[in-house]
C-alpha cells in the first residue's frame, strides 16, 4: 500500500511523538500547517523544553529542506524514514547540522536538501540521547520505566 504525502508526514510526526513520550517528555504537535517546529516537548517538571522539526520519508531518500535554510529554527531535526515499515528509522540532528545541506540551482530557483550520506551516520542514527530525557532531575523512584519495544 502506498501512503499519501500527508499520511507519510503524519506517521513520522506521531512516531517521533511516541519515542519522545517514552523518554519522559510531554509532547505537543503544533498545527500541521505551521512553519518552523512540528513538536514542542517539555520535561516532566516543566523546567526544560525542546523544539523538534520532523522530516518524514517513505524510504531512504534525500530530505527536501526548501528554498532557504532560514526556517530551521527548532533545536532538533528528526529525519524519520521508512515510515511504511513496522520499524521506522530515525536520525536526530541539531538544526545547525542541517546547514551542511546541498544547494541546488535550476534556472532562477534555489533549493536545499540533505543527501542520505549526509544524515545516515551513526552519530545521528537513533541518537535520542542527544535530546535527553524528559524526566531527568526528578526525585529517585518517581521515574517511569522507559524500556523500548
Amino acid at each position: 500500500m502506498t501512503l499519501t504525502h500527508q499520511t507519510v508526514g503524519n506517521v513520522g510526526l506521531y512516531y517521533v511523538c511516541y519515542k519522545l513520550s517514552r523518554m519522559g517528555w510531554n509532547v505537543m504537535p503544533t498545527a500541521r500547517n505551521a512553519r518552523g517546529i512540528d513538536i514542542l516537548a517539555y520535561s516532566t517538571d516543566a523546567k526544560r523544553t525542546r523544539t523538534i522539526q520532523v522530516k518524514s520519508l517513505s524510504r531512504a531518500s534525500p530530505v527536501p529542506l526548501g528554498k532557504s535554510l532560514d526556517h530551521l529554527i527548532a533545536n532538533f531535526v528528526v529525519i524519520c524514514r521508512n515510515v511504511q515499515t513496522e520499524r521506522p528509522e530515525c536520525f536526530v540532528l541539531k538544526a545547525d547540522e542541517c546547514k551542511q545541506a546541498h544547494r541546488g540551482v535550476k534556472g532562477d530557483k534555489v533549493s536545499y536538501w540533505l543527501q542520505p550520506r549526509q544524515y545516515q551516520k551513526d552519530d545521528y542514527r537513533e541518537r535520542w540521547d542527544r535530546i535527553g530525557s524528559g524526566s531527568e532531575g526528578l526525585p529517585p523512584g518517581s521515574r517511569t520505566a522507559l524500556a523500548t519495544p
